[in-house]
């Protein structure tokens, strides 16, 4: 006989054995007490719901439900004993009910399996976290308005392969991530009108010969309608995937912003300063202010891409319709959903306490040769020339003004005359960055009057 407090496999943690083995991996009652609330609000509908149809007496309903109200205030002040032996929350809640009302507690699982009392319980958490998304997105994109407003004419160099580009203002590329967040805002929406269908009373798989009315529990629980096929009702977790697709690719934007951050706030930058609650300092180092927050931003994108890559492998495989394999489908949705959150809030608090540094934005939209493009155009636009001639000239002048060590506007107009004689004064025009910003007026442009209108129109879509 096997000894099996001495196998490697069982010793330990595990020195009770294979029973012990198999309770650790068949419960979780040590995430899903998560959702102890929405397994009460989705037991207290069922209950309503069958004394409504004649199948359990008021009595027994009223018992259930001022007992399930019981147990819920334990969980809420912390008295409550979960056990790791009843499994899950759904079993831990239902041997206290029997515990606090007695006989009428056997009742309330008429109708019901625990197949749809998950994916119940589990829509109603998922539908939460959605709406507290929602919320996130919401207080981050009125903090970027915020700065697009007070900087709406400030310029800045905009750049490509992080080089200077062309001269754009910051409220514009406040405006580009309020672009970007909208569209989380859109996805979470969407996401949410399609999930809100009840899988209460899909019962197992097959529905239940009991009379009940699915209607009435879809709409004691917030649910547009039920829904509509039972086997698709317990086996499916789309919801789930599509809020962790939305938060994957808030998390990729919240990264790159994160990014900006970074290096806008360095000493090479210096773009903007960060407040010191979102900034540490060094433990050696006594001139450093380290913007942590946002690298911690920067990294939780890894985590979030995780749970998403993760509760896609769970499900692959699995055929119709509930799959033990499918109790795997909820921590690393809790955890995706914490970080997320905690993200949100901590780049809401760094871009309304952040302090754009104007100046040095200013200095560095008029490096690198920025104007170069409307120089371009201006030999197209005034002289007629064809875009590629145009290019040519742009580039040698921008070859000349390198060797002599200055920026374009610093040439004169004789150096630029003795590479196309037709080039006027009227050049110098555009070859500041407030004209080129000005300019920019064609739609979603970068034009400070194009700006402020796009402030104004999500102002609107937020109202």
């Amino acid at each position: 006989m096997t000894d099996t407090t001495s196998n490697k496999m069982w010793g330990g943690r595990f020195a009770a054995g294979p029973d012990a083995i198999m309770e650790a991996i068949n419960a979780s009652i040590g995430f899903d007490k998560r959702m102890a609330a929405q397994d009460i609000a989705g037991s207290r509908a069922h209950a309503a719901m069958l004394a409504a149809t004649g199948i359990i007496t008021d009595k027994d309903a009223e018992a259930i439900g001022e007992g399930l109200l019981t147990i819920l205030s334990e969980i809420e002040d912390g008295t409550f004993q979960f056990s790791t032996a009843l499994e899950d929350i759904h079993m831990n809640v239902e041997a206290r009910l029997k515990e606090v009302i007695g006989e009428p507690a056997g009742r309330l699982h008429t109708g019901r399996s625990r197949n749809d009392q998950v994916a119940t319980d589990f829509k109603l958490w998922v539908r939460d976290q959605l709406d507290a998304f929602e919320g996130g997105l919401m207080a981050l994109i009125r903090a970027l308005l915020g700065q697009a407003e007070a900087g709406a004419d400030w310029v800045m160099p905009g750049f490509t392969h992080l080089q200077t580009a062309q001269p754009v203002t910051w409220g514009h590329h406040m405006m580009a991530y309020v672009e970007m967040f909208g569209r989380d805002l859109s996805r979470v929406r969407d996401a949410r009108a399609r999930m809100n269908e009840s899988p209460l009373g899909a019962a197992a798989l097959a529905g239940t010969s009991f009379p009940i009315d699915r209607d009435m529990t879809a709409q004691a629980l917030g649910f547009d309608r039920p829904a509509a096929n039972s086997l698709d009702a317990v086996a499916d977790r789309d919801f789930a995937l599509e809020f962790l697709a939305a938060a994957s690719i808030c998390a990729m934007h919240l990264s790159r912003f994160a990014e900006e951050l970074v290096i806008w706030s360095s000493a090479q930058f210096r773009f903007v300063t960060l407040s010191d609650r979102f900034s540490t300092g060094s433990s050696i180092m006594p001139q450093k202010k380290n913007p942590d927050a946002a690298e911690l931003i920067r990294a939780k994108v890894g985590r979030i891409f995780g749970a998403n890559t993760a509760l896609m492998m769970v499900m692959k495989g699995l055929p119709l319709t509930y799959s033990k394999d499918m109790q795997e489908d909820k921590e690393q949705v809790f955890d995706a959903a914490d970080n997320l959150m905690l993200a949100l809030a901590a780049m809401e608090g760094m871009v309304r306490d952040m302090t754009g540094q104007r100046d040095n934005l200013a200095a560095a939209a008029g490096s690198g040769f920025s104007t170069a493009t409307d120089l371009a155009d201006w030999l197209v636009r005034v002289l007629g020339l064809p875009f590629r001639e145009a290019h040519h000239v742009t580039g040698a002048l921008v070859g000349m003004a390198e060797k002599q060590g200055c920026d374009l506007p610093d040439l004169t107009l004789a150096q630029m005359q003795s590479v196309h004689a037709d080039i006027s004064e009227g050049v110098f025009d555009v070859l500041t960055v407030e004209n080129s910003v000005n300019s920019r007026m064609s739609y979603g442009g970068t034009a400070p009057a194009q700006v402020r209108e796009q402030i104004k129109r999500w102002k609107g879509l937020l109202a």
